[in-house]
């Protein structure tokens, strides 16, 4: 294996692939770009100096970058350390771009996949030794120069001098925080967030029976949880609702049997007729939200009613209330427990499936999806013995963690005073670094 990391060959040039790339030339390292095509790369070079968005804060750092095309330059990669695969979504290209890489990289170097929910176990399927011990995966978040996690997961055979050193080189070099996640379907960050999504389009449509507006559920999911400002379906239109759709695919293929997620992989009627007819967001120029010029040159915000189906103004709500809107009996309250308690409940049962502790799964939570505490963090500023009794008082079975928690007889918080954490075994452990 490298004993240090000086350069890196990232294959894919597109948002993700020339953000990692961009990331690493800005810190002073040399990085080969390789897509499809020669003409892709530099286009995905070029956009890392792009006026309306840098993603070097040193322009002259593009001279650490070249490009090239899979076909003609992919055994450059023989020449750099840790090769960072960031190709479609889509696990035959995967397969084929490991194999080459494989071919032509030399021994110990560093092998990954920027996948974002695609297990590792799949794309190494039979492939050799050689490379199952030096491969993982790097999930970056998007924008890469702006959101901080990086999950990283081992598969089977990876060595721990590999993860030692890749988490060293992305912690101290790129400045990313790093959290340790398991070869499960979505990780860490994906799977729990997009629990939260799904269940409240779900849980959407009664609130809004009950008379919530989508405004006024977005103001719910929001400042009042410690959620972004964007609330539910101003998130969705920023991510795409064709972006839900395959991850639901996704989670419906490899959730294991049994688990909550399973009844909300797709999506409920009314957003799944938004996606037939091409409604997707932002990126489609609407989706539950669009914005309209007027003829004196103002902007309106308008809002898809689903349920009318039909364009309206968008009223303004506010975004009043704390964390212990969940604990409340009132329509507001009610969903916020259905969505957000759901959420806190469903990550409580995760361990040790998708992390082995609760600290890599709060820190995914607040540095991936930008939450201002992580799931265990918000039980304890309620009191996780209000989360045990709502559970009884709706017949719920206690999750793993707030069970674990029951059974200890150290404190009545996930997290002590002085710095420690509750292990899945019972016991307080330091939390590090």
């Amino acid at each position: 294996m490298v004993s240090k990391i000086n350069s890196i060959a990232v294959l894919g040039a597109g948002i993700m692939g020339a953000g990692i790339a961009a990331l690493a030339a800005d810190k002073d390292y040399k990085v080969l770009l390789l897509d499809i095509n020669e003409e892709a790369a530099q286009k995905g070079k070029d956009s890392m100096i792009s006026e309306r968005a840098p993603m070097l804060s040193d322009l002259s750092k593009i001279n650490n970058v070249n490009v090239g095309s899979f076909d003609k330059d992919f055994e450059l990669i023989k020449d750099y350390d840790w090769i960072c695969e960031v190709v479609v979504e889509k696990l035959n290209i995967k397969r084929e771009i490991f194999e080459k890489v494989e071919k032509y990289r030399k021994d110990g170097s560093i092998v990954s996949s920027n996948t974002s929910g695609i297990p590792l176990r799949d794309i190494t399927e039979n492939m050799p030794d050689r490379l199952l011990n030096d491969v993982c995966i790097t999930h970056f978040f998007n924008p890469v120069k702006v959101m901080k996690l990086c999950e990283l997961i081992p598969g089977e055979k990876t060595s721990k001098k590999v993860m030692n050193n890749l988490s060293k080189f992305l912690s101290g070099v790129m400045g990313k925080g790093v959290v340790y996640g398991k070869d499960t379907v979505n990780f860490i960050g994906n799977r729990i967030g997009c629990y939260l999504i799904l269940k409240g389009l779900h849980e959407g449509s009664n609130a809004r029976d009950l008379g919530l507006s989508q405004e006024e559920i977005d103001g719910i999911m929001s400042k009042p949880l410690g959620l972004p400002p964007t609330g539910l379906y101003g998130l969705v239109d920023l991510i795409g609702l064709d972006v839900m759709y395959s991850v639901g695919k996704n989670l419906e293929a490899n959730l294991p049997e049994g688990d909550m997620g399973a009844n909300y992989v797709n999506l409920p009627v009314e957003e799944q007729d938004m996606f037939d007819k091409g409604q997707l967001g932002r990126k489609t120029g609407g989706g539950f939200y669009r914005m309209q010029k007027l003829a004196n040159g103002e902007k309106k915000k308008e809002v898809f009613d689903l349920n009318t189906s039909l364009w309206r103004d968008a009223v303004k709500s506010s975004a009043e209330g704390d964390l212990s809107l969940i604990l409340e009996d009132s329509i507001r309250g009610n969903y916020a427990w259905e969505v957000m308690g759901s959420t806190l409940l469903y990550a409580a049962n995760l361990i040790p499936e998708i992390a082995d502790d609760i600290v890599n799964i709060d820190r995914a939570m607040r540095w991936g999806f930008a939450w201002s505490k992580g799931p265990f963090e918000m039980m304890d500023e309620l009191g996780p013995i209000y989360f045990i009794n709502k559970c009884k008082e709706k017949n719920i079975a206690i999750p793993k963690m707030l069970d674990v928690l029951l059974a200890s007889s150290g404190s009545d918080k996930f997290y002590s005073n002085d710095d420690k954490y509750l292990s899945i075994e019972g016991e307080y452990k330091n939390i590090l670094n």
